[in-house]
């Protein structure tokens, strides 16, 4: 198996959650994290090709409503992953807060 980054969330809390840099901005860094890895985990069980496995992570800066977040996004040795969630060379993350509360 694959090794995987866990998600990381601080052990001592904001002074408010809502602060920039706050709980709900750990939150949801945590949560994309997750899903471009889940992403990954498709992408590599479906593929075809020999020789394709996870390659590192790299960071990717992403702007939403509340500020922006530093993200590290799975890569793969072929460079064939194409993420869904945050598409390649796209910098704003409209609607992700809307998304997250409606889940």
């Amino acid at each position: 198996m694959a090794r995987r980054k866990a998600p990381h969330i601080p052990d001592a809390l904001p002074k408010t959650a809502f602060d920039p840099g706050g709980l709900l901005d750990d939150l949801k860094k945590a949560l994309a994290e997750r899903a471009l890895n889940g992403e990954m985990d498709h992408h590599l069980s479906g593929e075809n090709e020999a020789g394709n496995s996870r390659n590192g992570y790299g960071r990717k800066t992403v702007t939403t409503v509340t500020g922006r977040l530093d993200l590290s996004v799975p890569r793969d040795r072929q460079a064939s992953f194409d993420p869904q969630l945050i598409a390649k060379y796209q910098r704003r993350f409209p609607g992700f807060d809307e998304k997250v509360i409606s889940m």
